[in-house]
């Protein structure tokens, strides 16, 4: 909201993770924490002009599908998000979430009697990150592609190189990164991979993302190295230092991220808003 230029008199948040509140309230501290969203009554709270959210992906990723998708217990919180925007009756709504089966996303545009737009966070970073994107926002638009790439956003190579020989003995080139065999099964696992600098990261994981967003310092001498906590929220168009709070871990930090937006999608939405209410 602050890079589409939108002003706005109160904030409210659901939020259950101790360490994103964290990270939200040292950034963001006048904003008023609600809690659990099953326990929220939305029709006690005041006007809402804008509600965005997100339920977990994990029962709707093709990539992690427990089957049941939109019914599963960690992605059925749509329908917390449902009942709320029912509850609030917002001006306006923006849900967002992972490329799915067909049948969860037309269940989900029933309910929202919209249809997604999807979006590469690739468009405005250098990650890729293909979501959908549900708003009675209209007109939207895909980003301008501004061409970022890995080399635009990091820092030194100095941070956690690694090498094994290993690696030398399996690695494989790919268009985009390397990857390597270690544990000899036969199969290259997303911690075995490496980006080249001229490239896309992958999607920022949910967890364990200390050792699945690594770099290429030199291929030809193996060496490679982790990603820093303030490069992965550059992955993500997040401030420098955003959630550099009460001494998270690394890996706490990027899985924070991981779970999060990619800030510029989310400011092109609402850009389209502001040019609604703003008209030149």
């Amino acid at each position: 909201m602050n890079k589409a230029g939108i002003a706005y008199d109160n904030y409210y948040a659901c939020e259950i993770n101790k360490d994103a509140v964290a990270v939200t309230q040292a950034n963001y501290p006048d904003t008023k924490q609600l809690g659990n969203v099953k326990e929220l009554n939305g029709y006690k709270l005041p006007k809402i002009d804008l509600l965005m959210g997100g339920s977990p992906c994990q029962d709707l990723s093709r990539a992690n599908a427990s089957g049941k998708g939109i019914e599963g217990a960690r992605s059925g919180l749509f329908w917390e998000y449902a009942r709320i925007l029912k509850e609030t009756n917002p001006t306006y709504f923006i849900l967002e979430n992972v490329i799915m089966q067909r049948q969860w996303t037309e269940i989900i545009s029933t309910e929202l009697a919209v249809e997604p737009i999807e979006i590469n966070s690739n468009l405005v970073s250098c990650q890729n990150r293909r979501r959908l994107y549900w708003t009675n926002i209209s007109g939207i638009t895909q980003p301008l592609d501004k061409g970022i790439v890995l080399r635009d956003i990091l820092l030194d190579d100095s941070y956690k190189n690694f090498t094994d020989e290993r690696i030398t003995k399996t690695k494989k080139l790919t268009k985009n990164y390397v990857k390597w065999d270690i544990s000899g099964k036969g199969y290259y696992s997303q911690q075995d991979r490496a980006y080249f600098k001229d490239g896309k990261i992958c999607t920022l994981p949910k967890t364990r993302g200390s050792n699945k967003l690594n770099i290429v310092v030199d291929y030809d001498k193996d060496i490679y190295r982790r990603s820093r906590p303030i490069e992965v929220e550059r992955y993500q168009n997040v401030p420098d230092n955003y959630t550099d709070v009460e001494n998270l871990s690394p890996n706490k930090r990027i899985s924070l991220l991981g779970d999060g937006w990619t800030v510029d999608v989310i400011a092109h939405l609402l850009n389209k808003r502001l040019s609604l209410l703003c008209p030149t």
